[in-house]
């Protein structure tokens, strides 16, 4: 992976290769907001939405979320862990 498709501005491993401005583009054009993602994903806060898809977390749960509803994979920078689970 080279240098520019680095994420400068996340502080978590995987979270270095998410690309937050694709993820957001997706979002819109399905419709989809933070609060969507939130509701999916079970959980409340949707900070943690937010420091997820900017790839300064990386909560599972709103990863999964994001997947699930058609999010392409080479966007999240998925943990290994996660890659390729369907």
């Amino acid at each position: 992976m080279s240098a520019a498709a680095v994420n400068p501005h996340a502080g978590v491993k995987n979270g270095r290769k998410r690309r937050p401005y694709l993820i957001m583009e997706w979002m819109d054009a399905k419709g989809l907001e933070q609060k969507d993602i939130a509701d999916e994903a079970g959980i409340k806060a949707q900070s943690i939405v937010s420091r997820t898809i900017r790839g300064g977390a990386n909560n599972r749960k709103v990863l999964t979320a994001l997947k699930e509803l058609g999010c392409p994979e080479r966007y999240l920078g998925l943990p290994a862990d996660m890659q390729g689970d369907q």
